[in-house]
């Protein structure tokens, strides 16, 4: 089976082919095309993401084609984001893939964007399937869950306020870095000072047992700014204020993430999302497990937002006979298909 994908969720404009057949799934052609402007704003902005999206979708999914070898007649489905992500931009997708599966007359599937990170590893690596405990970690989301099957996802702990890239990019901004900061706090952190500033570890140490898996990062960022403000000289506290900062926020997702794979004897860890493109976070993950255990991470390029991941999900859906039909709408708030306990709104 051969999927054409679709992702427009956010800032990044993706179309990818991947070919399924059976467990394994191969990437054949795959474009992301990022907007910059966003980065005068420090944020996105709805409206200039939904008309780039807009005026670069055509394009861009032309361009996966041929990198795949691939034409519309060629293709057995389509798979499109319709949820969670910013409605403008989700809305773009959405009516394109819909108007070419009527046009085509091709099967239709909407995909959930995090059920997206969870099948990420699985474009790199064939020998990644349930059951496994999922980190999923990215500016809009902090969630983990256990799988024990593909399509069955329990809720084990989600943050109660920030969440985890949201926490790096304000705490990049607090100490004078460009957004999106993930990538540049990381660098910075590995020439800092681990002594210099010390902050806490939110719902680590003796959290209430309804907060075992929860995260919070809300206090954090706290501490920093008040680390920030008190700093006489910001240019040469800055490194040490981005590995105190990653320090804590890594420790808090590791300890976690480790503790609930124990419990359910899971011995695959899954990181997915933007956050785990942090090399240092999926290295303390490695540590952590140890030998007995193992950690799956994509590649950064299939971590960031990325129709791959959405064609990996969607035509996993599409083979077991899952379709959606043209009233399929796109949603800012959509809850994880199969997740138990639902939550109605997953972020």
């Amino acid at each position: 089976m051969r999927v054409l994908a679709l992702e427009t969720s956010c800032d990044e404009t993706s179309a990818a082919v991947v070919h399924r057949d059976g467990d394994r799934v191969t990437l054949e052609g795959l474009v992301i095309l990022s907007q910059d402007i966003h980065k005068l704003f420090g944020g996105v902005v709805p409206e200039l993401a939904s008309r780039a999206h807009l005026e670069t979708v055509g394009p861009v999914t032309d361009d996966a084609l041929r990198q795949a070898g691939a034409t519309l007649a060629t293709i057995d489905g389509i798979a499109v984001t319709h949820g969670p992500g910013l409605q403008g931009a989700l809305l773009v997708g959405v009516m394109w893939a819909k108007t070419v599966a009527w046009r085509e007359s091709l099967p239709l599937l909407g995909v959930h964007h995090l059920e997206g990170h969870l099948f990420a590893p699985v474009l790199e690596d064939p020998t990644v399937r349930p059951p496994f405990t999922a980190l999923l970690v990215s500016g809009g989301h902090t969630m983990l869950l256990d799988v024990p099957a593909w399509g069955e996802y329990r809720l084990l702990g989600a943050t109660l306020d920030d969440a985890a890239g949201e926490s790096f990019d304000k705490v990049g901004s607090l100490i004078g870095l460009d957004y999106p900061a993930g990538a540049a706090i990381e660098a910075l952190a590995a020439t800092g000072d681990p002594r210099r500033f010390t902050f806490p570890r939110p719902l680590l140490k003796h959290p209430a047992e309804k907060d075992r898996w929860n995260f919070s990062f809300s206090g954090l960022k706290t501490a920093v700014l008040r680390a920030v403000q008190q700093s006489g000289d910001l240019e040469a506290d800055r490194a040490a204020l981005a590995r105190g900062f990653q320090d804590a926020a890594i420790e808090v997702l590791v300890a976690k993430t480790v503790d609930a794979a124990e419990q359910h004897q899971r011995e695959l860890i899954v990181l997915g999302g933007g956050v785990a493109c942090n090399r240092t976070l999926a290295a303390a993950m490695r540590a952590a497990v140890g030998a007995g255990g193992r950690v799956a991470v994509a590649s950064p390029r299939l971590n960031t937002d990325n129709a791959a991941m959405i064609g990996a999900a969607g035509s996993w859906r599409l083979a077991t006979g899952e379709r959606h039909d043209l009233s399929l709408e796109a949603s800012d708030s959509l809850p994880l298909p199969g997740l138990n306990p639902p939550t109605g709104v997953v972020r």
